[in-house]
């Protein structure tokens, strides 16, 4: 073992990507439903960090691949994150998951006074079992010891666990009845004008009996494909082209698909075309240079794996496939139009990319006042997110376009929350050795107990007292606990989309930006708690 250790501190670079393929491998194994997922890229870098304690990055290294994850994820929720401000729902449940994480970080001072461990590895504790890496980072650097990263990895894993037990229970005990959403995928149908008895009457007639989130896109008449206009009268014999989402086609409870439209591809057609051309990108779907002497329609906008309904505020992106229907001879030209390369995942602005980390970075070094306290400041971490958060809710500010594909935003997240995973496991892993037997059990139990604490004000408080679904519940308490593999869990027991939303609303805030103040509160408030 000795000379693993002295190979791998000569070869830091070898030792630090060891660290992340031994700990994704790690992260898949199983026990019983559960698995650590990213998370035991922490643990294969204690293991290392033990046995070689200099093979260690730098620290920069590891604030780089945080910073990374964090702005990241204020791009991508930025504007559901501000939404949720200013709606109701999005007030309660932010509310409900502050009063949560606040009741948690009490409860961390209470055991630490209780179970007699110091203010330092309470910080710790409180990011770990909360699965916060950014509190992590504030809290090595207010407190200047290793501690809290010890407690970290020793709270972190029922920091994943335990939200996803206590929803298998809390779903047990209440038993809530939720509906799953299917495909996301864009569905068309054909419908006879005749079967649905609505000759006589106008395209604008009919659209206003069908519901939201549908749209007719094609008129067959005469053996010809053609474009609706909204004063349009139908005839008998005409075939209408209707476009939506799977479960409202379904809801309509339409006459057998003819299949005639999309078979006939002689007067129009359809081209997906990706959106690589930067001076679209972040443009209203209205306000797009698109020909004005062709006939088209754009009917679907693809994002990622979703289909959205291409209405005239959607904003596209880079990446996106924009469907358009047109006649086959003018295909090509909407190619060119859009750029239509699949090269668009992986393009974004690094001007602006590199001066929004810039200002998140200026942003953190603000002293922000606290009475009773002192001053607190949100440091890198803080305020990256906070300006990603207002750079994804712009997305296009002049020539800054803040927008990341969809493709490139997750592989830049997890790259970075993997590097700050590795950095910090090995550079914590002698501590952790020698601090596991001291205070190991206590610190465990600490965990447990402020888990418990806020998960079961968010669902038992949400669903009890504010009467909102559990779903929403799902992931507002995903959004306050952070680990998206708590998420992924809510969305398992809940497949209707909202735990998504609730996370986005959350996670940002309260999971992210309050944890780092809390984090600050703590230390400089639990000073007198015996260490």
């Amino acid at each position: 073992m000795d000379a693993v250790g002295a190979f791998l501190e000569a070869q830091p670079f070898i030792a630090l990507f060891v660290v992340v393929g031994l700990g994704y491998a790690l992260g898949r194994v199983q026990v019983a439903g559960f698995s650590l997922g990213i998370g035991a890229v922490l643990f294969v870098g204690l293991a290392v960090g033990a046995i070689a304690p200099k093979s260690a990055p730098p620290g920069l290294l590891g604030s780089i691949g945080l910073i990374l994850f964090l702005y990241c994820t204020g791009i991508q929720y930025g504007r559901t994150f501000f939404k949720g401000l200013v709606s109701s729902f999005g007030l309660r449940a932010n509310l409900l998951a502050a009063v949560a994480v606040v009741a948690g970080s009490a409860a961390a001072l209470l055991c630490a006074r209780w179970l007699g461990f110091d203010v330092a590895s309470a910080a710790g504790m409180f990011a770990g079992s909360l699965t916060s890496t950014a509190s992590l980072q504030t809290a090595l650097a207010v407190s200047g010891s290793s501690l809290p990263s010890v407690a970290y990895a020793i709270a972190y894993p029922f920091g994943v666990f335990g939200p996803i037990l206590l929803f298998f229970l809390t779903n047990k005990l209440l038993r809530p009845k939720v509906e799953a959403v299917g495909d996301q995928h864009m569905r068309s149908v054909e419908v006879s004008v005749d079967e649905a008895g609505v000759a006589g009457s106008t395209i604008g007639d009919v659209r206003q009996r069908l519901p939201a989130g549908t749209e007719i896109t094609v008129l067959r008449r005469g053996g010809n494909n053609q474009f609706v206009e909204r004063g349009t009268v139908l005839r008998a014999g005409d075939l209408l082209l209707v476009s939506g989402q799977p479960a409202v086609i379904g809801n309509l409870k339409l006459s057998p698909d003819h299949g005639d439209i999309r078979s006939d591809r002689h007067d129009l057609d359809l081209v997906l075309a990706h959106v690589s051309r930067e001076a679209l990108v972040g443009q209203r779907l209205d306000r797009l240079p698109l020909p004005k002497d062709i006939p088209y329609r754009i009917v679907t906008v693809r994002r990622g794996d979703v289909d959205l309904v291409p209405t005239a505020a959607l904003e596209i992106e880079y990446g996106d496939q924009i469907g358009v229907v047109a006649p086959p001879e003018h295909l090509d030209k909407f190619g060119k139009l859009f750029g239509d390369s699949v090269n668009a995942e992986a393009q974004f602005s690094f001007m602006s990319f590199g001066l929004g980390l810039a200002a998140g970075g200026l942003l953190g070094l603000v002293p922000i006042p606290i009475p009773g306290i002192g001053t607190v400041s949100l440091g890198a971490a803080g305020g990256v997110i906070v300006m990603a958060l207002v750079f994804g809710y712009l997305r296009r500010l002049g020539p800054f376009n803040w927008g990341l594909p969809q493709a490139t935003n997750v592989v830049l997240r997890n790259f970075g929350l993997t590097l700050f995973l590795a950095g910090v496991g090995m550079s914590s892993g002698e501590p952790f050795v020698t601090n596991i037997a001291k205070d190991g059990l206590p610190l465990l139990l600490a965990g447990v107990i402020q888990v418990a604490v806020v998960v079961l004000i968010v669902i038992l408080g949400g669903y009890f007292v504010l009467r909102m679904k559990y779903d929403d519940l799902l992931g507002i308490a995903s959004g306050a606990t952070g680990n998206p593999a708590i998420l992924a869990y809510g969305n398992q027991l809940c497949p209707t989309g909202r735990p998504d939303m609730g996370y986005a609303m959350i996670f940002p805030g309260v999971g992210t930006i309050l944890k780092i103040v809390l984090v600050q509160v703590m230390i400089g408030a639990g000073t007198d708690v015996p260490g």
